[in-house]
C-alpha cells in the first residue's frame, strides 16, 4: 500500500488526477440521472393522458442527460492529457491536485445544472401538455440552463490544457 501511495500520489499526480476525473463523472452522472428522473416523472403524467405527445416530450426528457456526457468528456480529456491512457505519466503531484480541483468543481456544476435542467424540462413539458403547438419554444427553457453546463465543460478543457502544459520537473 505504501508503494501505491508513493507512486501515484507522491512521485506522480496520477492518483489525484483519477480522483478528480472520477468526481467529475460521478457528479455529472448522478445529476443527469436525477434531472432525467424529474423530467421523466412530469412526462409520464402527461403521456398517461396524451400519449401522442411522446415525440415532442422525448427531447425534453433527455436534455438533462447531457451533463453526464460532458463530465465523461472532462474525465477522458484529463486522462489523455496526463498520460494516464498511454501509460506515459507526465503529471506531478501538484498538477494532479490542481486537476482534482478542476474535476470536482466541474462535476459540481454539471450536477447542479442537470438537476436544474430537469426542473426546467419539467416546466417545458407542462407547457407542451397545455399547448402542444408551443413545443418548439418550450425547449428554450431547459436549453438556457444547458449553457452553463457547456461553459463548465469548456472552462475545464481550458484549465486542463493550461495545467498540463506546465513543464514537468523544470
Amino acid at each position: 500500500m505504501e508503494d501505491f501511495v508513493t507512486q501515484y500520489f507522491l512521485k506522480t499526480g496520477a492518483g489525484w488526477t483519477v480522483i478528480g476525473a472520477m468526481c467529475a463523472v460521478m457528479f455529472g452522472g448522478v445529476g443527469s440521472a436525477r434531472g432525467i428522473r424529474i423530467a421523466g416523472g412530469q412526462a409520464a403524467g402527461v403521456l398517461s393522458e396524451k400519449p401522442e405527445l411522446f415525440g415532442k416530450l422525448l427531447v425534453l426528457m433527455a436534455l438533462p442527460g447531457t451533463q453526464g456526457f460532458y463530465s465523461f468528456i472532462i474525465a477522458i480529456f484529463m486522462a489523455a492529457q496526463t498520460g494516464l491512457l498511454s501509460g506515459a505519466l507526465k503529471v506531478t503531484p501538484l498538477m494532479g491536485v490542481a486537476l482534482m480541483a478542476v474535476g470536482i468543481c466541474a462535476g459540481i456544476v454539471q450536477y447542479r445544472s442537470a438537476v436544474y435542467q430537469g426542473e426546467a424540462s419539467a416546466a417545458a413539458i407542462s407547457m407542451t401538455a397545455r399547448r402542444p403547438e408551443e413545443s418548439g419554444r418550450s425547449i428554450l427553457i431547459p436549453a438556457l440552463v444547458e449553457t452553463y453546463a457547456v461553459v463548465a465543460l469548456l472552462a475545464s478543457i481550458l484549465f486542463i490544457m493550461w495545467i498540463t502544459a506546465m513543464k514537468v520537473g523544470g
